[in-house]
């Protein structure tokens, strides 16, 4: 279903363009099935690794349609945008998760009722048929429908009480599209914990109508419970964009998060050395699925070629980047900015042992994230009322 190369990515952007507008807002709530994927994008696992930018995404769908006709697909790229930057403003939020996560874990080892309910839900084995389908078609494919996160996220949360972390744990090591920001924020937000008063609650009528009566749920939650009444820190100020002076011997290191060196080339005649570091292994206490791994690790490869014509040198770690660097003596390596969450603490480890040996590790944030990501202070209603004014900058 997803090829792992930019030119697949292209080719999918380019096929999904004609039906961006009006079709897609008419039938984007509709989960057909993993067969069937004509009314979405199904462009997500490769815009979370950038391979293709939100940018480049956005510009081609204006070049066929008008802001008003494809709003509804606008505003989806920008709930992606949305989250990434009210993490950014709130990174506490994923160390908090992180921290009931591993407790959680640690429940699955001693409480037997609890692990046996786990498992029945990742294995696809409560006898909820929807539920069930989904989760298998998760871990077979890597990917599920909007729409289908949302009713499972809630059957997880409501209906079979399993605490939200481990169902976010679920999704991020198995989603080809999976980020800290969007699945944690998302999950979140199901279970009543991102807006106050406010939850997702899975129906069986919303489920048939949208899956065309593929599913027949029984024994869902008829009512959310009480809701905890929060109130979220005050979120941080980010540093401005800097643009850095070049100087020296430079390398250039793609990640994970973000592959895509458009901001950085310009920066720089010629690189001494490339090269890519991946931490896959740090989304999650337990293992990432091998679909996942294999998908990111042949992406990093043939977007390498792709993009640069030959291979990079592939790291695991903060030790492998210095020992990257002192081979290629380098003075300064350029890096895509990392947003919250694992690579963001590799990078900052790397940022201070390079420090140590004279060596300037400086990440380029795009235009694009230091524009949107401060205006994601509230909810997002309050954040779109930005996109007119992100879109005509990115028009410019």
């Amino acid at each position: 279903m997803f090829t792992p190369s930019l030119s697949a990515a292209q080719q999918q952007l380019a096929a999904f363009i004609p039906n961006a507008g009006a079709y897609y807002a008419q039938q984007r709530n509709f989960d057909f099935g993993p067969d069937n994927r004509a009314n979405v994008s199904t462009l997500s696992p490769y815009i979370r690794r950038r391979v293709l930018t939100e940018a480049t995404v956005l510009k081609q769908v204006l070049t066929h349609h008008s802001p008003k006709d494809a709003e509804k697909f606008i505003q989806e790229i920008f709930w992606r945008t949305y989250w990434k930057g009210w993490l950014e403003l709130r990174p506490w939020i994923w160390q908090d998760y992180r921290t009931s996560l591993d407790r959680h874990i640690n429940e699955i080892q001693t409480q037997s009722g609890l692990r046996q309910r786990w498992v029945a839900a990742c294995t696809g084995a409560t006898g909820i048929d929807c539920f069930d389908s989904w989760a298998k078609e998760l871990a077979e494919t890597g990917y599920l429908h909007n729409h289908a996160r949302m009713w499972f996220a809630s059957i997880w949360i409501f209906t079979l009480e399993l605490p939200w972390e481990l169902g976010a744990d679920f999704f991020i090591r198995h989603l080809l599209d999976g980020d800290p920001a969007s699945n944690t924020l998302s999950w979140r937000w199901v279970a009543g914990k991102h807006t106050v008063g406010k939850a997702y609650l899975a129906t069986a009528e919303n489920i048939s109508k949208f899956t065309r009566s593929r599913f027949d749920p029984k024994g869902l939650r008829a009512a959310l419970p009480d809701l905890p009444d929060f109130t979220h820190p005050k979120p941080r100020t980010l540093d401005p964009r800097v643009i850095p002076t070049i100087t020296g011997r430079v390398g250039v290191l793609t990640h994970d998060d973000d592959f895509d060196l458009g901001e950085i080339t310009p920066l720089i005649d010629t690189a001494i050395s490339y090269a890519h570091i991946s931490r896959l292994d740090a989304l999650s206490p337990l293992a990432i699925s091998d679909r996942v791994t294999q998908f990111v690790d042949q992406l990093a490869h043939n977007h390498a070629i792709e993009t640069h014509g030959s291979q990079r040198a592939t790291l695991t770690s903060c030790s492998e980047i210095i020992g990257w660097a002192e081979k290629h003596q380098l003075d300064m390596i350029l890096t895509p900015y990392a947003p919250v969450g694992p690579m963001a603490v590799c990078l900052a480890d790397a940022e201070t042992a390079c420090a140590d040996l004279g060596i300037r590790l400086v990440q380029i944030m795009t235009g694009y994230d230091a524009r949107a990501w401060p205006k994601a202070t509230h909810g997002f209603f309050r954040f779109k009322s930005h996109i007119d004014d992100f879109m005509d900058r990115l028009c410019t």
